[in-house]
């Protein structure tokens, strides 16, 4: 019985399936319990935001919440891109917007979204894993409200380098960031479209996750990141198995952005 707490529906500007089309699958698959994590990424260069309508999103949650609520549990879930610029913006929806879950995500720097190649022009990869990472531990120190940090190593799918730089070039950076969510109560994903981009490690890697919880790390969520049914839950046994083998012992729901502690 599991929890997908990384969805995308086509509130999403790159989403594929309807949330009703999501929801009918979820419940196909069985799955306990799932999140919508659609997109809300302001000032982005090209685009300018990548947002949902929130009034229309929470509009559509209430209804299947109560259309579904003998078959499934729906929390209503929000993935933020953020960047230095949008710390109060962001944290200002969260006050607004009765939330269950946020996941904080860098998808963009200096507006420059990593999907496209602007970001990574003129740096070698260390260069830019290197800014990416100490992006990302700006945001940790300084943006509270959220509650786990999504697909901490996204650099590493978008990258257009010929090989993935090992986590130890940037460990200690790596470190300082997972002890500021713990020091935090925040925590962290395992996300499933490693698998999808043909990754050669889990997002993110088998390091961080077992350094996370050699930390005391004790939150984590799993997400499939799905932007249309295909994908929805995609190799969570393999995922949950994993987990408990490295000595986890919950998966974590959410509710009114509180953890629930869910027995593996």
């Amino acid at each position: 019985m599991y929890a997908d707490y990384h969805i995308h529906s086509n509130f999403s500007p790159d989403g594929k399936s309807s949330m009703e089309e999501m929801i009918l699958r979820a419940i196909d698959l069985n799955l306990k319990e799932i999140c919508f994590t659609d997109h809300v990424d302001y000032d982005i260069k090209y685009m300018d935001h990548f947002v949902v309508d929130y009034d229309k999103y929470f509009e559509s949650l209430n209804y299947y919440i109560e259309k579904y609520k003998d078959k499934i549990t729906i929390k209503k879930g929000i993935e933020f891109g953020l960047q230095k610029q949008l710390f109060g913006k962001c944290a200002d929806d969260v006050k607004k917007y009765p939330f269950d879950f946020v996941i904080c995500s860098q998808h963009a720097i200096d507006r420059m979204d990593l999907y496209y190649n602007d970001f990574f022009e003129d740096k070698d990869a260390y260069e830019a894993y290197d800014i990416y990472y100490r992006e990302f531990l700006n945001i940790v120190k300084n943006f509270k409200s959220y509650n786990i940090l999504g697909h901490l190593d996204l650099v590493k799918r978008y990258g257009p380098y010929d090989e993935i730089l090992d986590d130890d070039y940037f460990i200690d950076i790596i470190t300082e960031i997972l002890k500021q969510a713990i020091y935090d109560g925040k925590g962290i994903e395992v996300n499933t479209s490693c698998f999808k981009y043909n990754l050669p490690d889990l997002t993110p890697s088998r390091k961080i996750i077992k350094l996370y919880k050699e930390l005391g790390g004790e939150i984590i969520t799993t997400g499939s990141d799905g932007h249309h049914t295909g994908f929805l839950a995609c190799n969570f046994k393999y995922i949950y198995d994993y987990l408990k083998e490295i000595g986890f012992n919950y998966v974590c729901t959410f509710d009114k952005m509180n953890p629930v502690f869910n027995k593996i």
